[in-house]
């Protein structure tokens, strides 16, 4: 699956997803663009889905538009240290399509 890491999380997030094709927001030179345009380009471009830790881009945006899943990591502190922590649930969702569209809340519980 193609994902993209939003430029709120850190870079090293990406090595924990070895099996998939893997950006971040800085690889792509898409630094700065707003929510909805940023959803857009991932359309564009074939994305499965973005990770965030945009707690509030659910309440933005009105996620039925968008054939992709939007994964908001929902930690105290945005380190890899604490987000590596949700990796293994943001798998079971990658690794059981279909991948459901919309925003996924992954909490720590």
């Amino acid at each position: 699956m193609r994902l993209l890491l939003d430029e709120n999380l850190p870079k090293r997030l990406k090595l924990d997803f070895p099996e998939h094709e893997i950006y971040t927001v800085r690889d792509k030179r898409w630094n700065g663009i707003k929510n909805g345009d940023l959803l857009k380009l991932l359309m564009e471009n074939n994305f499965d889905a973005l990770l965030t830790f945009d707690k509030n881009l659910q309440h933005q945006q009105n996620f039925s538009k968008y054939t992709i899943a939007v994964f908001v990591l929902s930690a105290n502190i945005n380190s890899y240290e604490e987000l590596t922590k949700f990796t293994l649930k943001v798998k079971k969702y990658l690794n059981n399509p279909p991948l459901t569209f919309g925003g996924i809340i992954i909490t720590s519980a």
